[in-house]
């Protein structure tokens, strides 16, 4: 769906150990994650960013793109620049946001469970389903730690994206999986309504 829509580059933005931009052909190396080797043609990238990169090649995406991750303990204030400048890159940019939920939803969940994690989970779904993702800016980035929350800083530049528009949602999924917290849902910049000055 990102794809068909035919934007001038697409972003990858998730969250990783550090901030920085990677070059174009970074890829993720599944083998270090137990999966078969694969002939790599770029370097290898962080695990949101580089299965970012891989939806977009088992896609057909050819087109510019811009894989950048965003450091998990980044503050709020450097989420929200980081989003005006992936937004300023192009004109029309496609965002794919990688940004897991909390990792605490059940007994078999990689961090054991937490009650808070439901709940956690449930205003992510909240924020992302109903446009408010302003909201998103609200998440705790202590509890996020402490839930195993990987995508907090990501998710924090999804909400700087849309910090002065709401956008149209649809949630495609949404479920623990694993005992972790996934979403999946297209946000789209609302297009607006020429009878209404203003807008």
């Amino acid at each position: 769906m990102l794809i068909a829509t035919a934007p001038d580059m697409i972003a990858v933005v998730g969250s990783a150990d550090r901030t920085q931009t990677w070059p174009a052909d970074a890829e993720l190396d599944i083998s270090a994650y137990g999966g078969p080797p694969r002939p790599r043609v770029g370097r290898p990238a962080p695990l949101a960013v580089g299965l970012g990169a891989l939806l977009l090649d088992e896609g057909g995406y050819t087109g510019p793109r811009l894989l950048q991750s965003v450091g998990h303990d980044e503050p709020l204030s450097a989420c929200v620049e980081l989003a005006a400048e992936v937004s300023a890159s192009a004109a029309r940019v496609g965002l794919l946001v990688m940004a897991d939920g909390t990792a605490r939803r059940t007994l078999k969940a990689p961090g054991y469970l937490d009650e808070r994690a439901v709940p956690f989970d449930a205003e992510i779904q909240r924020a992302v389903s109903t446009g408010d993702l302003t909201a998103l800016h609200g998440l705790d980035q202590t509890l996020a730690r402490e839930l195993m929350v990987t995508g907090w800083s990501a998710l924090q530049v999804l909400a700087g994206t849309f910090c002065d528009r709401e956008p149209d949602t649809k949630v495609l999924y949404a479920d623990a999986s694993f005992g972790v917290g996934y979403l999946v849902a297209v946000v789209m910049a609302a297009k607006e309504d020429p009878t209404e000055p203003g807008r």
